[in-house]
């Protein structure tokens, strides 16, 4: 039996029994709300209050995720060697007094585009840590026949997340400022970390041989040795790499060139975001189901190829019927996305040896995020010198080119990922 075979005689139903997952469920539920609230708040700010083109918000994007290229190492070795949940409650904490300083910033008329992009930095810093965390912390807490569950309903509430925090970032912007946006992100770090203090569930902590002292730096080598070793996981740190250096770039442009090419307005730009993001709680969904039919292999390779097709729909958009292409292509993107994370997720969880999973993870992520940054930047750059469309046409085509180091790798033929490192 396969690894995510075997976790899948738990669904997500099952696991929405347990209190201490419905509590880390809701609060990463309303927190990723409100992060999808100030996602579309912050480039609107940056363009419609304090003037920024393209190449500016973009390194709103390449400063929130330079911190994995800095602090993400080290800080999985030492997640390693802890308990998990109150990294997770300080990082939430963390995170909801940066994001209150914008408004309170622009209450007192200081706020500026170096104030965003430190906000920006420092928030990528807290967000490092909480995830690295909380990806540790469900096997930390549950069986691995309950992890494709968890995975499944984790990303859908974040895919049903984006759909709401679009919508809602649109209509606060429209109707209040792009201010409220902040408000309502700093909130529900709050209530996040309210959510995770009540989980009661003891975690299993590392054991005494796991923790033995020792530097970070020899930590951090022993899970980018075993990552280097590893075939499956080498080809998808490849890959999530190079998929990420494009995405970026589309990410980071979208909302200039839905304002500034198109001519949408706020609310436009958050209602179309919002539709585009269904496809992401569509696959969540379905991905159980598409893994028992299929196989967790086939359905991974797929939805990574489907995502990057997809994304050469976006730069297509026109003004009225138009529209409907960004629609299509951010949701095929998004459906591909998070059903490879559902699967991507759940088969490193259940994979890597438990005692080097954060050191494995952040080896992956200071690959695959160190990406994140320089796809901001250049994507930026590519707007400024050459338009905004025909950067995002040269950055989707090689966001679609980006499969063929999947189509070159071992999960090709395979219908099931496979159970441990020698399978």
């Amino acid at each position: 039996m396969t690894a995510v075979a075997e976790r899948t005689s738990e669904k997500p139903a099952s696991v929405l029994r347990d209190v201490a997952f419905r509590r880390l469920w809701a609060g990463m539920t309303v927190s990723k709300a409100g992060s999808s609230v100030a996602a579309v708040a912050t480039p609107l700010l940056a363009v419609q209050v304090l003037d920024a083109g393209p190449l500016p918000v973009s390194l709103l994007t390449a400063a929130a995720w330079l911190p994995w290229l800095v602090v993400g190492l080290p800080a999985g070795a030492w997640i390693d060697r802890v308990a998990r949940r109150p990294v997770m409650l300080a990082a939430d904490l963390v995170a909801a007094a940066v994001v209150a300083s914008v408004p309170i910033a622009a209450w007192f008329g200081v706020l500026t585009m170096t104030h965003l992009l430190v906000m920006a930095m420092l928030l990528g810093v807290a967000t490092v840590f909480f995830n690295v965390a909380w990806t540790a912390y469900l096997p930390a807490m549950f069986r691995k026949d309950q992890l494709v569950g968890a995975n499944s309903v984790l990303h859908a509430t974040d895919s049903a997340a984006q759909v709401a925090g679009p919508a809602m970032g649109g209509l606060l912007v429209a109707t209040v400022s792009a201010l409220a946006g902040f408000v309502t992100d700093a909130l529900s770090f709050l209530v996040s970390a309210v959510l995770l203090w009540r989980i009661r569930r003891p975690e299993r902590r590392p054991s005494p041989s796991q923790t033995a002292p020792g530097t970070l730096v020899r930590d951090i080598a022993a899970g980018a040795r075993w990552l280097a070793r590893d075939r499956y996981l080498r080809n998808l740190t490849l890959h999530g790499a190079a998929a990420n250096l494009f995405l970026t770039g589309v990410n980071a442009l979208l909302v200039v060139f839905l304002v500034r090419d198109v001519r949408l307005g706020t609310t436009g730009v958050g209602m179309l975001l919002a539709m585009s993001s269904l496809g992401g709680v569509g696959a969540a969904s379905v991905t159980p189901l598409l893994v028992r039919r299929f196989g967790d292999a086939r359905v991974l390779f797929w939805s990574k190829i489907f995502a990057g097709v997809a994304s050469t729909l976006v730069p297509q958009t026109r003004p009225g019927a138009g529209l409907a292409l960004v629609v299509a292509g951010m949701a095929g993107i998004s459906a591909g996305a998070v059903a490879g994370n559902v699967i991507n997720g759940s088969f490193r969880q259940a994979y890597c040896p438990p005692e080097l999973l954060g050191r494995i993870l952040t080896s992956m992520q200071f690959v695959n995020f160190g990406a994140i940054p320089v796809g901001a930047v250049l994507g930026g750059a590519a707007a400024a010198a050459f338009g905004t469309r025909q950067a995002l046409t040269t950055i989707t085509i090689g966001y679609a080119l980006s499969g063929v180091i999947l189509l070159l790798g071992p999960f090709r033929n395979r219908r099931d990922l496979p159970t441990g490192p020698t399978g």
